[in-house]
């Protein structure tokens, strides 16, 4: 078993969105939110907002107004805490009616073994389900959650990745930039996040968005999944390697 990265070694972040990018777990995701409605306002859910690329803290608001629910500060706390509980009640079924995105294992696996890398998530997803959505795949083993960025976090994603890039400074002792973080994901939302925030941009075109629009939307490589671990490694290490051994 590799041994884990240590401070002196790190010097690559990658952050991986999780639906759509690594697992699809659509209809456990959906059920949960429906509960959750049920829990914190008594009443059942006709309309679910539609995700989008967007945070669980932006859907719930966005849920709760299409439902006609008079938005209260309160709201938001209840109904993050309802769908964490919702939702890991839900997690045995995650395996069994959800699915891993095409190579995403072999890419998690492949990616960690790059010299200096630390991997870890950018997701809309509130931490204790993204943590479910990967364990029940079997892919939370290539994941350090601790220096990731989650729903339940009222941030814009694109400062949700500084905060990843702060977390993961504060733990590895290393600067993370645009010159050695990248973000993984299939939404041009993504590609927005990492063009604002600082980091390069892999984009999938597995889920929300074309290639055609991830690449107008700026990413720097654009692949139609995940299949190639090869092909996703040397992405990786092309937009995280240094000029000047590029150079060299």
């Amino acid at each position: 078993m590799p041994k884990p990265p240590t401070e002196a070694t790190i010097n690559r972040l990658v952050l991986w969105n999780v639906d759509l990018t690594l697992v699809d777990v659509t209809i456990v995701a959906r059920d949960a939110y429906a509960d959750a409605f049920r829990m914190v306002t008594g009443r059942p859910l006709v309309k679910l907002a539609p995700a989008m690329g967007r945070p669980d803290s932006e859907i719930i608001f966005e849920t709760l107004a299409i439902n006609g629910i008079v938005v209260e500060d309160y709201h938001l706390p209840r109904f993050l805490d309802a769908l964490a509980v919702s939702f890991g009640d839900k997690h045995r079924r995650l395996a069994k009616e959800g699915r891993t995105m095409p190579g995403a294992r072999d890419a998690l696996k492949a990616v960690s073994r790059l010299d200096g890398v630390v991997q870890s998530v950018l997701t809309g997803t509130i931490k204790g389900n993204a943590v479910h959505k990967l364990k029940a795949f079997g892919l939370d083993k290539w994941v350090d959650f601790e220096v990731g960025g989650y729903g339940e976090e009222v941030y814009p994603k694109a400062t949700l990745l500084q905060v990843a890039q702060g977390r993961a400074k504060a733990k590895y002792g290393a600067a993370f930039t645009s010159g050695n973080t990248v973000l993984v994901g299939d939404s041009t939302r993504d590609v927005q996040a990492a063009r604002i925030g600082g980091a390069a941009m892999i984009a999938i075109a597995s889920g929300r968005s074309t290639a055609a629009e991830l690449t107008e939307a700026g990413a720097d490589i654009v692949l139609p999944d995940l299949s190639n671990a090869s092909e996703v490694v040397a992405a990786v290490a092309r937009l995280t390697t240094p000029a000047d051994r590029k150079a060299g």
